[in-house]
Order: C-alpha cells, then structure tokens, then sequence
C-alpha cells in the first residue's frame, strides 16, 4: 500500500469496524470514539481529536454524511462533501478509523460498538450525550471535552461572508 492510499483504507462501514472492535477488545484495546459534522476543519477540531485520542488506543471519528448535517446545521451547509470530509479526518495521524453515518445522531454507531470511551466537545452533560447511557452502562466512560473558545465552523463562514 502506498501512502496515498492509506487515508482511504481508514475511513470504513459500521460492519467492518464492528468486525475490527471485536479484534481489538480481544487483545485489551481502548476503544474511544467521537463524532461530529467537521465540515470545516480548524483547530478547535484538531485540539478535541487528539485529546480523544490520547484517551485510548483506537479512534474511531463518526461522521455526519452530507444529508445528516443539511438536517443539523441548515440547506446551505455542508461546505465540504462527506467524501471531502471524511479523508480529511483519515489523513490525521490520530484518527484511526472514519465511519459516514446517515442519521442525525450517531446513536447505531455507538449501541453497536460500544466504545470504552465516549467523547463529546462542548458544553453537554453527559445527560445530553446520545449514547452516554449505553457506554456507561456496559462499563465504558463518557468524556466531555472543552471547547476551545473562539474556534468554530460557522465563525469561518461568517468570516468568508464579509470578505
């Protein structure tokens, strides 16, 4: 494999890394996933990413498909394509694996998995967090990481707009 292929190697189904989770809990690896739209990226992502991944072994990034974030976020969003998107958040060397998911919250993806850790940025309570009371219910914990102030997608949009 060379190395322009490799990014694309990561980004995988909910059943290949259901497959991979099975391998890796075998073998005592932390599982830690997030998830997010990440249609812009800026540092504020980067800072919450490696911090997730500094909590276990393997990341996991769930990601929000094009129609999920037009849900979420509004017609004129997202600026990048999922395809875009998605290698993107492949390409970072902390990001292990990359999975597109349709819905608007990454509920299956977690009830499937069921991470060690789960990680949310922001200003949640663990309450709050889809998937919060399955991880910890089958022994895993939620982190809420926080936000870096004055970094955020629609800021860069609003920023662009004036230009």
């Amino acid at each position: 494999m060379n190395k322009t292929e490799f990014p694309n190697n990561k980004i995988i189904t909910l059943q290949a890394a259901t497959y991979l989770s099975n391998i890796w809990k075998k073998f005592n690896k932390k599982l830690v996933f997030t998830n997010g739209c990440f249609d812009i990226l800026h540092e504020g992502h980067i800072d919450t990413l490696s911090k997730a991944a500094s909590y276990g072994d393997i990341l996991i990034v769930g990601l929000n498909s094009d129609l999920s974030v037009q849900k979420l976020k509004g017609n004129d969003r997202p600026i990048n394509a999922q395809n875009s998107r998605a290698l993107i958040l492949a390409s970072l060397i902390f990001v292990d694996y990359v999975i597109i998911f349709e819905e608007e919250t990454p509920f299956l993806l977690i009830s499937t998995l069921l991470p060690n850790v789960l990680v949310k940025g922001g200003d949640y309570s663990k309450e709050q967090i889809v998937g919060a009371k399955e991880v910890i219910e089958n022994g895993g914990e939620v982190i809420i990481n926080e936000t870096k102030v004055g970094f955020s997608t629609t800021n860069i949009i609003n920023k662009m707009k004036t230009i």
